[in-house]
Order: structure tokens, then sequence, then C-alpha cells
């Protein structure tokens, strides 16, 4: 006669067991207990089995436990949240039960002592800006320095093109005074006529040649 044999799984913090229902378990995995045939989670938490850092606090969980960071606010916490610091973090003041940020731009003394800046809150802390038209040079905010038109040179925006055109066009006006009074029968001012008329007419031979030379050799 065959004997049925029926596998039974035991519940997950089981080692050992009886049957499938949770008050039968026998033996119990690691982070449990055994009472009464159940098998119940320890809370490490509130034993010596936890040892979390400073600035961490303990979060049990099933079978085993976590190490939680501190709200920012803590120095120290004993939970979540910045009602659970054992100590305030500096820039936080202990306001009610909760550690809470200090506006240090609100209080009576000046957090910013230089002059012509601006004190601007932060989680915890605060910064000093230069106000607006100011920026900071060497530790200390000083005025923006505006570009003049006055500090800029009568021809500092011309192009090369437009100077060249106003050299042409003084030149021209000169020549034409000079063969005005030329005319005259000046003997001085017909000397000058011919002497700026000879240096225009070398300057424009060079200038020409100088291109066409350029121009041959580049065509090389």
């Amino acid at each position: 006669m065959a004997v049925m044999l029926t596998v039974h799984s035991c519940p997950d913090a089981c080692r050992k067991c009886l049957g499938p229902e949770n008050d039968k378990c026998v033996e119990c995995r690691a982070g449990w207990t055994l009472h009464y045939n159940i098998c119940v989670d320890i809370d490490e938490c509130g034993t010596e089995l936890a040892n979390c850092p400073p600035s961490t606090y303990c979060f049990n969980t099933e079978g085993s436990f976590e190490c939680r960071d501190c709200d920012p606010a803590c120095l120290g916490c004993m939970g979540n949240g910045p009602a659970r610091c054992r100590k305030c973090t500096p820039g936080y003041r202990l306001t009610g039960s909760k550690c809470l940020d200090v506006d240090e731009c609100s209080d009576r003394v000046l957090a910013c002592h230089g002059l012509n800046e601006i004190c601007t809150n932060t989680e915890g802390s605060f910064r000093c800006n230069c106000a607006e038209g100011f920026i900071r040079k060497k530790s200390v905010c000083v005025k923006k320095q505006l570009p003049s038109v006055q500090e800029k040179g009568l021809f500092e925006d011309i192009q090369d093109e437009e100077v060249e055109v106003l050299q042409q066009m003084f030149f021209g006006v000169v020549l034409c005074a000079l063969a005005t009074m030329a005319a005259k029968g000046d003997m001085v001012y017909t000397s000058l006529f011919m002497g700026a008329v000879a240096a225009m007419a070398g300057y424009w031979l060079s200038d020409r040649g100088d291109r066409l030379l350029d121009s041959f050799l580049k065509g090389r």
C-alpha cells in the first residue's frame, strides 16, 4: 500500500515548521524570535544589535534594520524629521519642538558687513551678494564702470576702409587749396602743389606696384 506524503512550505520567517500556518513554527530565521510557535520580528533598534554611526538613526525592518540619515537640521537624532533632533545643526534654532532654519538676514545684527551688499537667506546659512550695479573685486563690492563715449577716441570705431577714404578726401582738399594758390602765380604754393602731386603719384604707384607684386606672388 503506497503512502502519500504531503510537503508543506514554511512561512517566510520560519526555518523549521510543522505546517504552513504561522503558528506551526519550530525554529525562526535570523532577525526573528519564537513566541508561542509564532516567529515575531525582533526590533533591533530597541536593543544593542543596532549600531548606527553618528548623524544616522535606526529604522526597523522585517527581520532586520537600516541606518538612515538624520534631517539636515539635526546634529544627531532619534528618528526622522526636524522634531527628532538631539541638537540643532549650526544655522538652525530650536523653535517649539523642531530645529528650524535661522533667517540670518532678518536678525538685528547685519549679517553682511560690507557696503553695497544684499543678504540672501539659504537653508542653514546665508550669502552676501553685491547689489545691482555693483561687482565684487577683492572681497569688496564696487560700482560697475560703464564705458563712456568720451573715453573713446574720435576715430576708434572707424573701419580701415573708412580711414583710407578720409585720408584721400583730406589730401584732395589740400591739393585743391594748393592748386588755387598756385593758379594765382604764387611760386611758393606752386612748389608745394607740385611736391604734393609728386608725393601722391609716388604713393599711388608704389601702392599699386605692391598690390601687383603681391598678386603675382600669390598667383604662383
